[in-house]
């Protein structure tokens, strides 16, 4: 039989993410784990309000979206642990600046730049509604036919309840599959 635990937010696991923001000439950065997809051209990142990194954002109009890939932790757990506020957080990754002007982690296998569009606030919280200017992947991590292969890259997955770090496993296989599979 199943339990209703309450309204416990149930939505994970989510890809470990590093958001960039300019911070006058430099970067700050901040690991977040809020993030979204609201169609096939728009994401949300969701901030506590009081993060130093929402201001940058608000003044640039712009942020960058970095998948972590395991070999990152330890500059990410800096990144989330330390306020831009009260100290620089722009050596903690190399970085370039993408064609909008966000900045991108040199590492970070798949970095999406983004535009603000919108804010939606709500307690506490601040979420950024963003259009995808450009999507920057190593082109190691590429498939033959140009997408992004997840298998190799293997984004860091973050589950809240227990607030640990998971790492994708394998590909179970295509979707048409299954529904192939359903309808026979």
């Amino acid at each position: 039989m199943r339990r209703n635990i309450g309204n416990a937010l149930a939505l994970y696991p989510m890809p470990v993410t590093v958001i960039g923001a300019m911070n006058g000439d430099e970067p700050t950065w901040t690991l977040v784990a809020h993030v979204g997809i609201i169609g096939h051209n728009r994401v949300t990142v969701s901030l506590a309000a009081a993060h130093f990194i929402n201001d940058c954002i608000k003044k640039t109009g712009r942020l960058s979206v970095n998948l972590v890939s395991e070999p990152m932790l330890p500059q990410v757990a800096v990144a989330g642990a330390v306020s831009g506020a009260k100290q620089s957080k722009a050596g903690l990754f190399g970085w370039e600046a993408a064609e909008n002007g966000a900045p991108l982690i040199s590492e970070a296998p798949v970095s999406v730049a983004c535009a603000v569009v919108d804010t939606y606030e709500t307690p506490g919280f601040e979420t950024f509604v963003c259009t995808i200017d450009g999507t920057y992947v190593d082109e190691d991590d590429l498939t033959e036919a140009g997408k992004i292969d997840y298998a190799r890259v293997k984004p860091v997955l973050f589950e809240f309840p227990t607030y640990s770090y998971l790492r994708t496993g394998d590909v179970i296989g295509p979707c048409a599959d299954f529904a192939r599979a359903a309808r026979a």
